[in-house]
């Protein structure tokens, strides 16, 4: 389950597409990960199971962002087999640890217990096995995206048991009160100063681009978790640049 295992950095984009051949599409392009959205867009629980199915038969992380801190949604992401559940809105270090109680099973978390799921073979798994090692393959990763979050941040990086801290830069953007403006001086200052603040406690930090360049910036600073663009964008840039070389 280790994303990071042997890399510098790994990068995926999001996925918002109910059709589960474009994951199978990110991984032939070479991305490390996936992240099966929920928050944004039109699948649902049921639709991206096949998403996740899709992800590990051709070998990269199937990753599930849960539209909120929702223990049940948590539950059941991880129960159709997601390797580590993404949750946005965390403002508070009680925030983070809801989020770790809900993905872990005791003694870490007290995540519902149950063996007649996917992510244990439908029952197939003997359950000593499944318990025993669910909290050290799967992992949980948040959404630092607002003042709020920010102000507590070197509580909120204190939590054990948070495996990724990704900065929402479109999310801060409107906090810092230039909503859109991602590369703006105010918004680049506070994420630094969060990429900083993590550096010396081993934390990884992700981030979301849309250029190559930009996510080249941002591993030059120690940002290890590339989020890169959305699917439909990435589909909507291919296509335009088409377009506008056929037409010139």
């Amino acid at each position: 389950m280790n994303l990071f295992e042997n890399k510098k950095f790994v990068v995926g984009p999001f996925m918002k597409v109910s059709d589960p051949a474009l994951v199978e599409v990110a991984a032939f392009a070479g991305f490390d990960f996936v992240i099966i959205d929920l928050e944004h867009g039109p699948n649902t629980i049921e639709t991206v199971q096949n998403h996740v199915r899709a992800a590990q038969a051709k070998g990269i992380t199937p990753v599930i962002r849960v539209p909120e801190i929702n223990e049940n949604m948590i539950s059941k992401a991880l129960d159709i087999g997601a390797d580590y559940v993404q949750v946005p809105q965390i403002e508070t270090a009680a925030d983070a640890e809801r989020v770790v109680k809900a993905a872990k099973f005791f003694p870490e978390g007290s995540r519902g217990v149950c063996r007649y799921v996917r992510a244990a073979d439908y029952a197939s798994m003997p359950k000593e096995n499944y318990f025993g090692n669910a909290n050290k393959t799967t992992g949980t990763i948040i959404h630092i995206e607002g003042n709020i979050a920010f102000n507590n941040i070197d509580e909120i990086l204190a939590v054990d048991g948070i495996d990724v801290i990704f900065i929402g830069p479109y999310d801060m953007s409107q906090s810092c009160g230039v909503p859109g403006q991602v590369n703006h001086p105010k918004v680049i200052s506070q994420m630094k100063e969060i990429v900083e603040k993590a550096a010396p406690l081993g934390k990884v930090v992700g981030t979301f681009v849309e250029s190559p360049e930009s996510a080249k910036q941002w591993i030059d600073l120690g940002v290890k978790y590339i989020s890169y663009a959305v699917d439909v964008g990435i589909y909507f840039d291919a296509c335009k640049n088409i377009v506008d070389k056929v037409k010139e």
